[in-house]
């Protein structure tokens, strides 16, 4: 329990900003759907760029097996948009990591927007993903805040230096990221036995 104390706390200390995040990354999402049903060609334009990237094959390939897949979007999703996307970045520049993926949250909502009705009946199951998934974004996202704002402000930690604000962000953002892992797990899990098991048949019974 004291693992997901301390986070919990910090969560609490910095509530306003956490709301802000929420409102920011989740807003984003609901604006880059709302442009890919209103343009679809800027949905095509996504799919066609998974199917070219090879993300269409991977997942296919991943179906007969829901943990493989399971743990292949863990990777994804922990490694990949956590770590390469929002942690690493915002390391070396203030805030840096936060701004990346608040693009990537527009051009997720865009990719998510259904061009078909069967798109629709898999975001039935597939929204409650984008709730769990983001919202361990938005832990470390939060992180990533606040280790600029430690960073370049240290004061507002109660640090004397640069270095000793960096310091107590990096902790901070490393305390967040206990919760978004376990997040990250669960949708994770979620995602890959709902698709495979939910979604993939009620788009068969559509086609019946």
């Amino acid at each position: 329990m004291t693992l997901f104390r301390t986070p919990f706390r910090i969560i609490r200390t910095n509530s306003r900003a956490y709301l802000g995040v929420n409102i920011l990354i989740y807003g984003l999402v609901i604006i880059g759907f709302a442009l890919g049903l209103v343009f679809p060609d800027l949905a095509h334009a996504q799919v066609d760029r998974l199917d070219e990237g090879g993300t269409t094959d991977l997942v296919l390939s991943l179906l007969s097996n829901a943990w493989l897949f399971a743990l292949v979007i863990l990777g994804v999703n922990s490694l990949r948009v956590g770590v390469l996307s929002i942690i690493l970045p915002s390391m070396i520049i203030p805030f840096a990591g936060a701004l990346l993926f608040a693009y990537s949250s527009l051009i997720i909502g865009i990719t998510l927007a259904p061009t078909d009705q069967a798109g629709w009946v898999a975001l039935i199951p597939h929204s409650l993903t984008v709730v769990i998934e983001f919202q361990a974004y938005v832990l470390l996202v939060l992180g990533a805040y606040l280790l600029g704002k430690f960073w370049l402000r240290p004061r507002t930690i109660g640090a004397v230096t640069h270095r000793q604000g960096y310091h107590r962000g990096l902790q901070h953002a490393g305390w967040l990221s206990i919760p978004a892992v376990s997040l990250l797990v669960i949708g994770a899990l979620y995602e890959a036995f709902s698709l495979i098991y939910i979604a993939l048949p009620m788009v068969r019974d559509l086609g019946a």
